[in-house]
């Protein structure tokens, strides 16, 4: 059976410190493998639940937008800017 990684969800847009990227972030999967490959710190709690959640999300026990919902908190978090 072939999951729906994407699911998607209104788009947010991170902005990464450092580097002063960008990041749109509109599916569950960007949002995972941003925080997975591109999150600048790699503890905290509310990083490790979005990565649970993100991870649920996938594999459909919860809606797309607790993956958002999750992301915005983790980017909080961290000290990441998040336009919406």
């Amino acid at each position: 059976m072939k999951r729906d990684t994407l699911r998607l969800f209104p788009a947010v847009t991170l902005v990464m410190e450092g580097a002063g990227e960008y990041r749109r972030i509109d599916s569950v999967q960007s949002a995972t493998k941003t925080l997975l490959e591109h999150w600048p710190i790699e503890d905290g709690e509310e990083y490790l639940s979005a990565i649970k959640v993100c991870l649920d999300a996938m594999m459909g026990t919860v809606h797309p937008s607790a993956a958002r919902e999750a992301l915005i908190k983790a980017a909080a978090e961290a000290g990441v800017s998040v336009m919406q």
